[in-house]
């Protein structure tokens, strides 16, 4: 029992759910250095998803775009985009 103003209780910490972090196609572009032409064109080819949308109609993605397009990038070199959507679709979703 505390014994003086000063002293705190100790209680347990309680876990919070932390929020996913969710990119505006601004910052996907920003830390890229893809056009926002670029991602649309590779969001409508399925090549990368949008994870939601914000009420205005604003793409939001996750952390997880950052790799896919970096694989899409190392696979450029020897794939078509049309090669680089069959290989994604035949791994199965968040590969």
């Amino acid at each position: 029992m505390p014994t003086g103003l000063g002293e705190q209780r100790r209680t347990s910490p309680r876990a919070l759910p932390v929020p996913p972090k969710r990119f505006k196609i601004g910052e996907v572009m920003r830390y890229t250095g893809l056009s926002r032409q670029t991602l649309h064109n590779y969001t409508v080819m399925g090549l990368i998803t949008e994870r939601e949308r914000t009420e205005s109609g604003h793409r939001l993605y996750d952390e997880e775009v950052f790799a896919r397009l970096r694989r899409l990038e190392e696979l450029k070199g020897r794939m078509t985009l049309l090669e680089i959507r069959q290989l994604f679709e035949s791994e199965g979703p968040g590969r």
